[in-house]
């Protein structure tokens, strides 16, 4: 095999530190909020969940692109990370279930990205200095050209993303047959949480972030999902209303990373940018509630403010993570409603928090004259 140079490639952050590699995936400049992954599986549903959207993900998994591309391993109808770094950008899989490479699967969605990099630095880095802008180029090597490009990035903070990845018109999924009707607020939903809502008995329609709570209650849905997704999420008034007449409908709901925080703030509780968030497939978790614990998917950089719980009389703390003891999960006293800061669908990641859609179908059922106790027991069997 010829080896072919690589060419030149500069990773420059906000605080003016800077980080020199090679070029990945397609040639050109890339801007966004750093962040550090600790998964050690699963780039390409990392890669494709739209919670990414407008991140530059730092991969501390030494491989990336080792095991090629499938198109069953994705979230999304895209990538949605706006670049990447990573130590090795591996351009020729050995998997025999990979359709194509990683570097035909970035220059084909224009995804710039930097190879070479000693990420275990920068992830030092960036856990001590904490989340910032930065930019990625393999065409302008300048870092004062670079500087002056970066400064005109927005910060995460106050940055409403959803609008960009919600789907743009309604639509169903699963079996129309099935026992429970599920409407789903899309602010980013990742696939696994449509099939592991379809698996356990629920017809879904998924709706765009902007629709009203009026149009989706003419559906009679017996549940509501308010699903994962990227952003400041103290922004978005209107879905925070949306939400609020959602939780006083007394319709049982279950909300997912975003959704969890969306929840929060129409509660009352207020959010916080997080110093540098929690990203990978790795993240232990205490549920209060039965006293185990799980490990978790997690991808948030938002956090809900611990202090404000107490204040809240109707708002309970159910999971808390065991790192850092933020908090992971709420429920409601005086409503059918919960959520979680997690990913219990996974993809990728562990299947230990799976028992949360059941104990929504559960809630659903306990909320639901209609259901037959056959369908009931039919949907409640794990399919993970």
């Amino acid at each position: 095999m010829k080896y072919i140079p690589k060419q030149a490639a500069v990773l420059l952050l906000q605080d003016g530190k800077a980080f020199y590699g090679k070029a990945a995936g397609k040639i050109g400049t890339t801007a966004g909020e750093i962040c550090f992954n600790t998964g050690m599986t699963g780039y390409q549903e990392i890669f494709t969940d739209p919670s990414y959207y407008g991140q530059i993900p730092v991969m501390t998994n030494v491989h990336i692109g080792n095991y090629g591309v499938n198109k069953d391993e994705v979230e999304s109808d895209a990538i949605k990370i706006a670049g990447m770094v990573c130590k090795s950008f591996n351009e020729f899989p050995s998997r025999k279930r990979a359709e194509g490479s990683i570097k035909d699967y970035f220059e084909r969605d224009n995804i710039v990205a930097i190879q070479g990099v000693d990420t275990r630095a920068l992830v030092r880095y960036i856990r001590n200095k904490g989340a910032m802008n930065a930019i990625i180029s393999s065409e302008e090597l300048d870092l004062e050209v670079l500087k002056k490009k970066l400064a005109q990035v927005p910060s995460m903070s106050g940055l409403e993303l959803s609008s960009k990845v919600s789907t743009k018109k309604n639509y169903f999924f699963g079996n129309p047959d099935s026992p429970y009707k599920v409407a789903l607020l899309d602010l980013g939903v990742k696939k696994n949480i449509l099939r592991s809502l379809s698996e356990r008995g629920c017809y879904l329609q998924v709706f765009p972030m902007k629709t009203s709570f009026a149009e989706m209650k003419k559906w009679n849905p017996d549940g509501f999902m308010i699903s994962n997704g990227p952003g400041d999420p103290s922004v978005m008034k209107n879905e925070i209303n949306t939400i609020g007449e959602i939780i006083n409908s007394g319709i049982p709901t279950f909300g997912i990373c975003l959704g969890h925080q969306l929840i929060a703030l129409a509660s009352g509780i207020p959010t916080f940018k997080m110093h540098k968030g929690h990203r990978g497939i790795n993240h232990p978790v205490k549920n209060l509630i039965t006293g185990k614990s799980e490990i978790t998917s997690q991808n948030h950089g938002f956090g809900i403010q611990q202090e404000e719980i107490s204040k809240a009389k109707n708002v309970e703390v159910t999971h808390v993570n065991l790192n850092d003891h933020t908090i992971e999960g709420i429920r409601l006293r005086d409503k059918k409603v919960f959520s979680v800061q997690y990913h219990p669908e996974a993809c990728p990641g562990p299947y230990d928090a799976r028992y949360l859609f059941d104990d929504f179908i559960k809630m659903i059922i306990s909320n639901t004259d209609s259901v037959s106790p056959k369908a009931s027991k039919k949907a409640l069997k794990s399919q993970a």
